[in-house]
């Protein structure tokens, strides 16, 4: 029999798709019958992806081949709102990677077509995978948490008839079976609620129950409760849990601005600095930003702060003229103890002996590579899925400070609370206090997530049951 091979078809976000790169190198690595290639779906805006593309090709991966999908001529996507304009993009381009995976395939190519593995946003080529044949596997770069809400909404519209939509703003409580705790509506991710993206939630939901089996980049014991109640669903696909699923180099180390980051950390004392990074799209008003400067300034906590303006997802965007976004004569008070960046280089700071907190955003990757590192989270989400993310680090797992758990912070439109500096000053206090009983967590779970990969891991053991199942398609 042929060796198998897989189609990966990840969103176009470089977040989605360094992560989906990272499965396939696991897999890859843990069976030589496997191959994979990936399918990269070129986004109007750049949002990282050439950048990191060129870098694989510039480092090639046996038995890993890039596939450049053409643009579609469709721009149904243009009008699109930004909750659903990523799988309306990709829906456009179903024929597009149908026509691609046909021409590869023939009989004479050197290995059997063993299925596809779907970014969430890419469930619109579940039905292409069953008319050609081959099973199809779904990976969510979120937690099991994540999955869980969208397959209990799913229920909820489809067999007891309920209107989801009708959570937004709302105060209810919803009772979900992958939780321990009550869900309150105002953590749900602003597109289960919306009415169009809440369309393409219930679109996933029951796509998910139609699938081979579920991909989660995480581990079961960070996220035990939802992950053993998800594996216990009998009404849906087997489920996976192979994380911490991270590129560990992806730190930009190399870069001058990253080794004046890490110079200035060397001379900090052990887990004494305080790091504030909101992801792509984290930027803030100007009033919020004046009451975080003076809150970092009277916590006493030297501080590294990626402040950046919103400039359409570019990564590397920066304020010309701090000046004129912060207090009077705040970065002359605070020139030996803290230290202002532009894009941070997040993997290699949080790698460093002098962090000691982490004001995030929440996004998956994030609380990964926290947790992975050891360090503390105080939460402030955004976007996409991140106040589920901080509902469930703080509610759930008491894992991390609450600075925001809800939706009333939302980077893509009006930011109408503003947090005094006084609420935030204390918060930074609380998630760097030495000794304290969210540390010690943090750091016994730090040593779970490295075991779990580990030979013999759940994560480990869990890969090979995928393996197991791919080959045997």
């Amino acid at each position: 029999m042929k060796n198998a091979e897989l189609i990966f078809v990840p969103a176009p976000a470089v977040g989605h798709l360094i992560s989906m790169v990272e499965l396939a190198k696991l897999l890859i690595l843990r069976d030589e019958s496997l191959s994979v290639s990936v399918c990269i779906i070129k986004f109007p805006y750049d949002m990282g992806i050439g950048s990191y593309v060129e870098s694989l090709s510039n480092t090639p991966i046996p038995r890993f081949t890039i596939i450049e999908i053409p643009p579609s001529d469709s721009e149904l996507y243009k009008s699109q709102s930004y909750l659903t304009i990523f799988s309306t993009f990709i829906e456009g381009h179903v024929t597009n990677v149908k026509d691609k995976v046909i021409a590869m395939t023939q009989p004479d190519h050197p290995t059997r077509l063993a299925g596809f593995v779907l970014d969430i946003f890419c469930v619109s080529m579940v039905d292409m995978a069953k008319e050609l044949n081959v099973p199809s596997y779904v990976y969510l770069t979120s937690g099991a948490s994540y999955l869980g809400i969208i397959l209990h909404l799913q229920a909820m519209a489809d067999y007891e008839k309920k209107d989801i939509c009708e959570y937004q703003n709302s105060d209810a409580q919803l009772s979900v079976p992958y939780f321990r705790n009550q869900v309150p509506a105002k953590v749900l991710p602003a597109i289960c609620v919306d009415d169009k993206g809440s369309e393409f939630i219930l679109l996933c939901g029951r796509k998910f129950r139609e699938i081979k089996g579920i991909i989660l980049n995480t581990f079961v014991e960070l996220e035990s409760y939802a992950v053993e109640s998800l594996v216990a669903d009998k009404k849906i696909p087997p489920v996976y849990a192979v994380g911490p699923n991270l590129n560990l180099t992806a730190g930009g180390q190399d870069s001058e601005e990253a080794a004046n980051v890490l110079k200035w950390l060397d001379e900090k004392p052990l887990s004494s600095v305080v790091f504030l990074c909101f992801g792509t799209f984290g930027s803030f008003p100007e009033e919020q930003v004046k009451e975080i400067a003076l809150a970092l300034e009277h916590s006493g906590h030297p501080f590294l702060w990626s402040l950046r303006p919103l400039a359409e997802g570019d990564p590397q965007s920066k304020y010309t003229n701090l000046d004129d976004i912060l207090p009077p004569g705040f970065l002359e008070r605070t020139s030996r103890t803290g230290k202002i960046i532009g894009w941070a280089p997040q993997v290699t700071v949080l790698s460093h002996r002098a962090v000691g907190g982490f004001v995030s955003h929440c996004g998956w990757n994030s609380i990964l590579e926290s947790v992975w590192f050891g360090v503390p989270v105080a939460t402030w989400p955004m976007y996409a899925e991140q106040q589920l993310n901080a509902f469930e680090m703080v509610n759930e797992l008491g894992m991390a400070v609450d600075i925001s758990i809800d939706y009333a912070h939302h980077a893509f439109s009006k930011c109408e609370l503003i947090f005094e500096a006084k609420v935030l000053e204390s918060k930074i206090r609380e998630l760097m206090k030495d000794g304290s009983d969210l540390r010690k967590k943090v750091t016994e779970i730090q040593g779970k997530s490295r075991a779990a990969i580990a030979e013999d891991g759940s994560s480990y053991n869990n890969m090979g049951r995928l393996i197991e199942d791919i080959i045997a398609t």
